[in-house]
């Protein structure tokens, strides 16, 4: 595998930034499966190659690993000026595609994995745009942005979805909250969820799971031994990549 740190300047963020890809050393000229790797709230770009072996896993399937960094925009295009969503599922893809001949946009050949703001993350850009992956997983994802009974801080939050903004249970219903997207989506992607069963957000992933199951959407959840860290975030990007090996890549 190849690996590269592109240094360039988005103009969805008026400003530098940095970006780490993996790319199969014998495909840089052929088609390749692209795997869009989102990071949480604490990390950055780096996260997933410091902490993971991301690199073992790409390599056995083939992949091209694309890890963006978003800072704590919650992969939204923020009150403060920031258009991270805008970057990560439209300006970005562009800046693949004329950088490397392998990548193509259609959906077969992009999945989209993120960690709890990532998982986030994830699910908003496939659910937004069905039509640009064919696979979504969230791992320990925080999916549900009003915060219902966990803490955030209100300032935070002005600054990323609305400076009128009053209190997060405003966000139910609107663009951002996963719960109502998901209901306006036309043909979503497979979607793949894991949390610990020590995790606080367990409980959001079962209610989300459940939603799912109501509208009739493809998904898995599983629920298996761990917190809210590395440790397990290793382990389940193996399994969600290997569920989609065997399950939607053959179908593709």
């Amino acid at each position: 595998m190849a690996f590269l740190q592109m240094d360039f300047r988005s103009e969805a963020l008026s400003q530098a930034t940095s970006l780490n890809i993996l790319l199969p050393e014998s495909k840089q000229d052929k088609r390749f499966t692209t795997l869009w790797l989102l990071h949480g709230l604490s990390d950055d770009h780096s996260a997933w190659m410091r902490y993971t072996s991301v690199e073992r896993y790409a390599q056995k399937l083939g992949l091209a690993v694309v890890m963006p960094c978003v800072d704590r925009s919650w992969y939204t295009d923020t009150a403060y000026g920031k258009a991270y969503f805008t970057y990560v599922t439209q300006e970005l893809p562009e800046i693949i595609a004329s950088c490397f001949k392998g990548y193509h946009e259609e959906k077969e050949s992009n999945l989209i994995i993120g960690l709890s703001m990532g998982g986030y993350g994830a699910l908003k850009a496939a659910l937004t745009y069905p039509e640009k992956y064919g696979f979504c997983a969230s791992l320990s994802g925080s999916l549900d942005i009003t915060r219902k009974g966990r803490p955030y801080r209100l300032e935070e939050w002005r600054s990323i979805f609305g400076f009128d903004l009053k209190s997060a249970d405003e966000l139910e219903g609107s663009k951002h909250d996963l719960f109502a997207l998901v209901g306006t989506c036309q043909c979503p992607p497979y979607l793949y969820l894991w949390c610990g069963t020590e995790d606080s957000l367990l409980e959001t992933n079962k209610r989300f799971s459940s939603h799912l199951s109501n509208l009739g959407v493809a998904h898995t959840l599983e629920t298996s031994e761990g917190d809210h860290s590395w440790q397990y975030w290793d382990i389940h990007l193996q399994n969600a990549l290997a569920f989609w090996d065997m399950n939607i890549k053959c179908k593709n």
